[in-house]
């Protein structure tokens, strides 16, 4: 059973049909909206857009500053919008490679289903179970208030966690080949997320956050 199931029979998510063929999650979060598209993609696109991105995006493995100690992030990562869109996170500062083409394609796509603009993307490759991402909150200046992000996810399913910065509650839903999860509203503000190590979900998955990032 997957984890959004999980999440449905415990009443903790509710199911909207969109047309005959597509409904999303609502995940019942106070102070946020996040919806959860789990076929968004269909698997042989979705499989098709990894092997080409896994082999044709420009993988890096950065170090950040942790408790005084420089560390390389447990994962690769590749940052890529238009020209002005510089991001920094973890005191790193992202500088934007141009557009792939098929990257600039799944942006539009997004763009279309979350009715919002948006200028780049953090793509994250986990190549094993042992890859993640800590607890945060695209909360940055440069994100603007009320930030609406689509992450689209390739590859294996990985446990998402939501965590209330204020009330410590917490949900969680995995993240299906080929979905779209998105975040707006308040989300950010109230609400930090992340993904953890996985001894059992250990395949390869790549994910895309799409955000639009104010000019400098």
């Amino acid at each position: 059973m997957t984890e959004q199931n999980n999440l449905l029979d415990a009443n903790v998510q509710k199911s909207v049909a969109t047309d005959s063929t597509e409904s999303y999650f609502v995940l019942p979060m106070q102070n946020a909206q996040v919806e959860y598209y789990p076929n968004w993609l269909t698997h042989k696109h979705a499989k098709h857009l990894m092997n080409y991105f896994t082999e044709h995006l420009q993988w890096q493995q950065p170090s950040i500053v942790l408790y005084g100690q420089e560390r390389k992030i447990p994962r690769l990562q590749a940052w890529y919008g238009d020209p002005d869109s510089q991001y920094e996170y973890s005191k790193l500062m992202m500088q934007p490679l141009p557009w792939d083409a098929r990257l600039a394609k799944l942006k539009y796509a997004c763009e279309q289903k979350c009715g919002a603009p948006f200028n780049s993307v953090l793509a994250n490759w986990y190549r094993n179970g042992s890859d993640s991402m800590g607890m945060h909150s695209d909360n940055e200046p440069e994100l603007g208030h009320q930030a609406v992000i689509a992450s689209v996810s390739l590859g294996q399913t990985r446990r998402l966690t939501f965590k209330n910065i204020q009330t410590k509650e917490s949900h969680r839903i995995g993240l299906e080949h080929g979905s779209l999860l998105v975040m707006k509203g308040n989300t950010q503000q109230f609400w930090q997320h992340g993904i953890n190590k996985s001894r059992t979900q250990t395949g390869a998955r790549l994910n895309f956050t799409f955000r639009y990032v104010k000019p400098k």
